[in-house]
């Protein structure tokens, strides 16, 4: 068989299959199927209100959440940040930079069993404490570590 053939073959089952969809009611055009995000959170401007927008104002300092990032960013805009912890249960872990325009940069969610581990890289506008928050069995942990940035940031 033709391999072009075969290719618009599949591409057009594709397309009339979610047009069934879509005619059946069975999804919406536009129709979101990320998790809802909390708004109010992202858009605080201090993370105290971050904080108690994600339902975390209270959370306790523990040494088993730990934050693995520079001491010295040569470049602001991008930070390499690992977050990893040794309490059981965790099912969430968030990162807050306190001198940022707004501190939340990420919220992840994990589901049951896996490992509390993140890995991103984060942009930060001057020398701040990056926090690491983690929820874990109805209770917030958190860690702190000042990075210094020398150059760069979201402000330029």
């Amino acid at each position: 068989m033709n391999q072009l053939r075969r290719t618009f073959l599949k591409r057009t089952g594709a397309a009339g299959t979610v047009a069934v969809a879509i005619a059946a009611g069975l999804l919406k055009p536009g129709q979101v199927l990320a998790a809802e995000w909390n708004k109010a959170a992202f858009e605080a401007t201090t993370t105290d209100n971050a904080m108690k927008n994600v339902g975390v104002a209270g959370a306790t300092e523990s040494k088993d959440v730990q934050i693995k990032a520079p001491d010295i960013a040569e470049n602001g805009a991008v930070v390499p940040v690992e977050i990893t912890c040794k309490i059981a249960g965790v099912t969430s872990i968030m990162i807050f930079v306190d001198k940022n325009q707004n501190p939340l940069l990420a919220d992840f969610t994990l589901a049951n069993g896996a490992e509390p581990y993140v890995s991103t890289r984060i942009k930060m506008a001057s020398t701040s404490h990056v926090r690491a928050v983690v929820k874990a069995g109805g209770k917030a942990y958190f860690a702190a570590k000042e990075v210094k940035v020398t150059i760069g940031g979201c402000g330029g």
